[in-house]
């Protein structure tokens, strides 16, 4: 099997660090391994898989020889990502920067893994909510045409890095000793709260998060004029994402019919029976891959609706396995 060089760029960080584990994880054909950082780490020692790696810069000079370069989020990628390309690297970015352009495909490989086809040296990774919703909504889309979406998230912490992580932890401290609590990743306490309020406030008074959901999907799925509203909201929880979401079709489905179309759609497991208590839940769904679904049931309300509950890993599925995920399809399409 033909091996491919690849670089991660942010290996350092949370992101990197997960790009690294599931690189083994799924046996990925890696030929050469290159760490890149920002001079903060660069010249840096890291193991991995038994083997030490010196650090590099990340710089225009990066690239040379690589045939994927995995960006892990941040100003790196539009500093550096066009240096990988013109280096012959196929870049898959994880940050907004490149997303919504209309050059660069937007990708989920259980929804649209052909649009890797026509990648012009830059590939996105969407929004982890959106990753999370998309993979859910497709195979209903498929057997019933969606309408219209409805999305609630419940976003965890760690959503805002390791600082949002430890803010969380200090502020749980703190309030449990009754002591004054100071916030500064988030813009309230975050310890024993909820925040509707993930980014910066834009048009209409949605937030770039919630937007991000809205216009992704939108293009993700190949339905520009998808009507989707969602709100997003912080919550204290660790890690992975949580989302309420009410589908409208155009084709009545059953709970029962939805939740055999979910049970063989790729990349999701089922976990619906509330006879012994059985539902999604972010204590359960860390460190996995799948988009797990529950709480399937008719929206009573109209006569060809759904209401699921929808729980997976932002850092797994919504960051990194996805990219690693789109790797594989440009090697499996041969796109590469």
């Amino acid at each position: 099997m033909k091996k491919y060089n690849v670089a991660i760029v942010g290996a350092t960080g949370a992101v990197g660090q997960e790009l690294l584990k599931v690189l083994a994880e799924r046996n990925f054909p890696l030929g050469e391994l290159r760490l890149l950082a920002s001079p903060r780490s660069a010249g840096k020692k890291m193991n991995y898989q038994g083997k030490e790696y010196t650090i590099g810069l990340t710089d225009e000079k990066a690239f040379d020889g690589m045939d994927i370069a995995l960006f892990a989020g941040g100003s790196a990628s539009t500093k550096y990502a066009q240096s990988a390309v013109d280096a012959g690297a196929v870049v898959i970015d994880n940050s907004s920067a490149f997303r919504l352009r209309d050059d660069v495909p937007l990708v989920v490989p259980e929804v649209n893994p052909e649009d890797v086809d026509w990648h012009q040296g830059i590939i996105a990774n969407p929004n982890c909510s959106t990753i999370i919703m998309a993979v859910a909504l497709k195979p209903l889309h498929s057997a019933g045409t969606i309408r219209r979406v409805v999305v609630s998230t419940y976003q965890a912490v760690s959503g805002a890095g390791k600082e949002g992580i430890e803010e969380l932890t200090e502020q749980i401290g703190q309030t449990i000793r009754g002591e004054k609590v100071a916030p500064s990743v988030f813009a309230h306490p975050i310890a024993f709260n909820l925040i509707p309020h993930i980014d910066v406030f834009q048009d209409g008074d949605y937030t770039k998060e919630e937007w991000k959901m809205i216009k992704e999907t939108q293009k993700i799925m190949h339905e520009p004029a998808l009507p989707i509203t969602a709100t997003t909201v912080r919550v204290p929880v660790y890690r992975s994402h949580s989302e309420s979401i009410n589908i409208e079709l155009e084709k009545k489905i059953t709970a029962k019919e939805a939740r055999q179309i979910l049970s063989e759609a790729p990349g999701i497991i089922v976990c619906d029976n509330i006879e012994n208590k059985e539902y999604p839940m972010p204590l359960y769904t860390s460190d996995k891959d799948e988009v797990f679904v529950g709480r399937i049931r008719e929206d009573l309300s109209i006569e060809k609706g759904l209401n699921i509950w929808v729980v997976a890993d932002q850092i797994r599925k919504g960051a990194a396995t996805n990219a690693i995920q789109i790797a594989e399809t440009l090697i499996e399409r041969q796109k590469i």
